[in-house]
């Protein structure tokens, strides 16, 4: 049994290299299709989460390296290692895996052919490697500028993305349900770019910029909170601006002394509150 487990991780290791050679940057897997080596940081965390700026293995696909030697010292490091990972979004490849799961009462190769029909795309001859499950995973491309994320089940029930901070379980690859193989034919490919109007549904559009909402003057509570929940950086520039509104309200002789405390709570010096103040109420009176 033990010589069997050498015989898989020494293949895993040989698939994993020829890989690396095709510019593809790998990790050693476990049987369960997680990275193999733990986090040399569970005991002892750290803070800003490392991403192998520590130079010790075991941090998941920020592990993944195109250097034969370095891919070596990390699956002589987990001698278990059963498969291997191909690190997605990097280059040259910028690699985005299109997962064809399968799952009850899905058909995803058939949710794809939906969305071609729809948005008018083809997927072009590539790479496809066959899981043990019976799915299919498509090895496309990005451009370089692009950032594809991961995501599970958003552009259509069963089609799972593979993209930036992901991995994709590498062909030869054996875990508990079975080995991951290259469908026939396609081993020769090398990964297709992706279709432009299939990138634009894996892409999720930018979020609008957030509004800061601005308080009316009212009764001058509202000027007051906006005062009081100033971070460092913007205490300022809120105790201007809520000046400026009181003074414009004609609220300004009776918020002088509330709008001080205010920004004296927040950890602003008593001068500079004052002097930010009287500023306000200068050109409000200009402006008036």
């Amino acid at each position: 049994m033990a010589t069997f487990r050498r015989q898989v991780t020494t293949l895993a290791l040989a698939h994993a290299l020829s890989a690396a050679e095709r510019g593809l940057a790998v990790l050693p897997l476990s049987r369960t299709k997680l990275p193999a080596l733990r986090s040399p940081h569970r005991a002892d965390p750290v803070r800003p989460p490392c991403h192998g700026e520590c130079g010790r293995p075991g941090h998941g696909v920020h592990d993944a390296s195109t250097d034969p030697a370095r891919i070596r010292e990390l699956f002589a490091a987990a001698p278990w290692a059963t498969g291997y990972g191909i690190a997605c979004g990097l280059p040259p490849h910028h690699l985005v895996g299109v997962d064809l799961d399968t799952k009850p009462g899905t058909d995803a190769p058939a949710a794809l052919r939906a969305l071609g029909l729809r948005f008018r795309f083809a997927v072009p001859e590539t790479v496809v490697v066959l899981t043990p499950s019976g799915g299919r995973h498509l090895w496309l491309t990005a451009p370089p500028d692009t950032v594809v994320p991961n995501s599970a089940s958003r552009v259509a029930p069963g089609i799972d993305i593979r993209g930036a901070g992901g991995y994709l379980v590498g062909p030869g690859s054996r875990t508990a349900h079975g080995v991951y193989v290259t469908a026939p034919g396609t081993a020769r490919l090398r990964p297709a770019p992706c279709p432009r109007n299939l990138l634009r549904l894996l892409v999720p559009p930018p979020r609008p910029p957030r509004r800061t909402t601005r308080p009316s003057p009212g009764d001058g509570r509202g000027l007051l909170h906006f005062v009081l929940t100033a971070h460092e950086g913007q205490r300022n520039t809120r105790l201007f601006w809520a000046a400026c509104r009181a003074h414009e309200s004609g609220l300004g002789p009776a918020l002088t002394v509330p709008l001080l405390e205010a920004a004296l709570a927040t950890g602003l010096p008593e001068p500079e509150a004052r002097a930010t103040i009287a500023s306000a109420a200068r050109v409000a009176g200009r402006e008036s």
